[in-house]
């Protein structure tokens, strides 16, 4: 499929599905994990459609794909993409959508007006997912400085398989092509599917994001005693599973009443030893809390853990509270914010301001350097599924205002 042959209304959908065709599943769904045959067959399918577009194409050392147009000045480069990686059986677009819209962005672009004056680069970042191997953002926190390829030691696959290793016979790895560490990105934008419901119940065709959560992830342990269902009374038992259904309901309404944009989530439960007719002596479950403000957080958390404290004591039972993530909220450049909302407002496109409550790559960049996230609507707000959908002109209407975006700081 040549570029130069698809119009201008169907490009989208016709990238859309050119892309997922690498790890289709039979459910229709798309499995592309980090430097499998799959994920290696799409990055250089897609490097070898940037270069046919007339972009300067090249990977970095960790797998990180660029289309690069240089620009007139030197004054560093505006980059913008997504994530070519995809959960087991995920949808089309979720990463797909974004690295598909910074390539028609920079293409039409280049095609419209020649050489911009600030270099621009449309990326297809390695990796963000983490559902390969434990260990999320491997594209974008290279790039940033924030892993180096060390921190890939250890670290393996279900199947034993060490990242390393697996970045080598993918290709990459030290040496093999440039360093990812960058200095020279002035501003990195990203265009993704929402995830969520808010865009589609308002009935908005663009969310621009101010804020991206942060994420604290806890297991909780529950030790009590186990014994015998029908000869221990109610009075005298050390039971973890009612323990923990106290205690999972309270963080529940705890985080109802805190704040409305608070979420604590319980997903994973382990009980031991999971017998019908044995009162359970140990219960773990998972704790994941999510908000745009730090505070917030903090003061969620300091009540629950309290509480649970307290009331674990009071029936016996040995508590203990591990934290195993902690991502600080990141709040995205107003600046860039608000010349996409400008042009929103002078194409009279529909727009609001959100909260992403999921995890981007937007969230490393936005540390690094100003950085612009916007959203279009995912029908019923299904991700990660085969039933993921956004609608063609939305996708469409997205590319566009991207494109301006792009046009204005580049070419401007």
């Amino acid at each position: 499929m040549s570029v130069n042959q698809l119009s201008e209304t169907n490009q989208v959908s016709e990238m859309i599905e050119w892309l997922a065709s690498f790890g289709k599943t039979k459910t229709g769904g798309v499995t592309r994990r980090l430097y499998t045959p799959e994920w290696q067959a799409a990055q250089h399918a897609l490097k070898a459609k940037m270069k046919e577009t007339g972009l300067e194409t090249y990977f970095d050392s960790v797998g990180n794909l660029y289309g690069r147009v240089q620009g007139t000045e030197k004054s560093g480069a505006i980059l913008t993409g997504s994530h070519i990686d995809t959960v087991t059986e995920g949808g089309k677009y979720d990463g797909a959508y974004g690295v598909i819209a910074g390539f028609i962005a920079v293409s039409r672009l280049l095609r419209k007006y020649g050489p911009p004056k600030k270099t621009i680069e449309t990326a297809s970042l390695c990796e963000e997912e983490g559902s390969r191997f434990p260990i999320t953002f491997w594209g974008s926190k290279n790039i940033c400085g924030l892993y180096h390829f060390h921190d890939a030691d250890g670290i393996q696959d279900e199947n034993g398989i060490l990242l390393s290793d697996a970045m080598k016979r993918a290709g990459f790895g030290p040496g093999k092509y440039i360093s990812p560490a960058r200095t020279d990105i002035r501003a990195f934008l990203e265009l993704h599917i929402e995830q969520g419901m808010v865009l589609e119940q308002n009935n908005k065709t663009i969310g621009v994001a101010t804020h991206i959560v942060g994420q604290r992830r806890y297991t909780i342990r529950l030790k009590g005693e186990s014994n015998h269902a029908g000869t221990t009374s109610m009075a005298l038992r050390k039971d973890a599973v009612t323990a923990a259904a106290q205690f999972i309901s309270y963080l529940t309404r705890k985080a109802k009443e805190t704040d409305p944009g608070l979420v604590a989530t319980v997903g994973q439960i382990d009980v031991k030893p999971n017998v019908a007719n044995v009162i359970a002596g140990e219960v773990a479950f998972s704790l994941d809390i999510r908000h745009h403000r730090q505070e917030v957080m903090e003061h969620y958390c300091n009540d629950v853990f309290s509480t649970f404290k307290r009331n674990a004591k009071k029936k016996g039972i040995h508590i203990s509270i591990t934290q195993w993530l902690d991502t600080a909220p990141v709040a995205l450049d107003p600046a860039l914010a608000e010349i996409a909302r400008s042009i929103a407002k002078s194409r009279q496109i529909a727009f609001q301001d959100i909260v992403s409550g999921a995890g981007h790559d937007a969230q490393i960049f936005g540390s690094f350097c100003p950085t612009l996230l916007l959203f279009v609507p995912s029908r019923n707000g299904i991700s990660h599924s085969p039933r993921e959908y956004s609608a063609i002109r939305d996708l469409e209407t997205g590319i566009d205002l991207l494109e301006s975006v792009l046009y204005k700081l580049a070419y401007t």
